[in-house]
C-alpha cells in the first residue's frame, strides 16, 4: 500500500482543494482492507495521508473492498457504494468517498501531463475499458450459459412459463387444502370408536 499511498500524496501535492477537505480529519485514522490484507492510514494535518501500523489503537474507519472489486472500482469509482463497505466516522468516509470520485479525473490529468491531452485522455479512456473488461466478460459468460439452459437445452423456464407454473402450483395448493378441509370435516363426523 505503500505506492498507493505516495500516489495518493502526489495528486493531493497538486490539489490544495482535496488536502483541505482531507486536513478537516487530521489525526483520524482509517484502514484500508483489500481482502484479507489491511493497511492503516492516518491524515496529517497538512492533508496528506501516512501509512501508519495497525497495533494498538483502533481506527476511526474501515474501508473493506474484495480483491475482485477492484478492478470494477476503479474504472468507475462512483460504484462506491455497491464495492465499499465502510464502518465508521461517516463524515470521514464521505469526504474519502468524494475525493474517490474524483480518481477518473486525477488520473486524466496524470496521462495528459505525461502524454499530452489528446493521447492522455485516450490512455485513460483505454485504461478504464481494461478494467471494466473482467466484469464485462462475466456477465456476458453468465447471460450466454443462462441463455443456453433456458432456450438449448430447456433446463431453465422462460419468464411466462415460470408464471404458469407458479399460478397452477397456488391452484394445486389452495385444492390440497380444500381438499383436507373436506377429510377433517368427514373425520369429525364419524362416530367416535368405542374404547378398547
Amino acid at each position: 500500500m505503500q505506492p498507493a499511498a505516495a500516489f495518493a500524496n502526489r495528486v493531493l501535492e497538486r490539489e490544495a482543494w482535496a488536502r483541505e477537505r482531507l486536513a478537516v480529519h487530521a489525526g483520524q485514522m482509517f484502514v484500508l482492507a483489500v481482502g484479507p490484507v489491511a493497511t492503516g492510514f492516518r491524515v496529517a494535518s497538512s492533508g496528506l495521508i501516512e501509512t501508519t501500523p495497525l497495533g494498538g489503537g483502533s481506527a476511526d474507519l474501515t474501508l473493506r473492498i474484495s480483491p475482485l472489486a477492484i478492478p470494477s472500482f476503479l474504472a468507475d469509482p462512483s460504484r462506491w457504494d455497491s464495492l465499499v463497505a465502510a464502518e465508521g466516522a461517516p463524515a470521514l468516509a464521505a469526504t474519502l468517498r468524494d475525493l474517490a470520485l474524483t480518481l477518473p479525473w486525477f488520473v486524466e490529468q496524470a496521462f495528459a501531463d505525461a502524454l499530452g491531452p489528446i493521447v492522455g485522455q485516450r490512455v485513460a479512456d483505454t485504461g478504464r475499458r481494461l478494467l471494466a473488461f473482467p466484469e464485462y466478460a462475466v456477465e456476458r459468460v453468465g447471460e450466454t450459459v443462462g441463455s443456453y439452459a433456458r432456450d438449448e437445452a430447456g433446463l431453465l423456464a422462460r419468464g411466462d412459463e415460470a408464471r404458469v407454473l407458479a399460478q397452477e402450483s397456488a391452484a394445486l395448493a389452495a385444492r390440497v387444502d380444500a381438499f383436507a378441509a373436506r377429510l377433517d370435516a368427514l373425520a369429525a363426523r364419524l362416530p367416535a370408536s368405542p374404547a378398547d
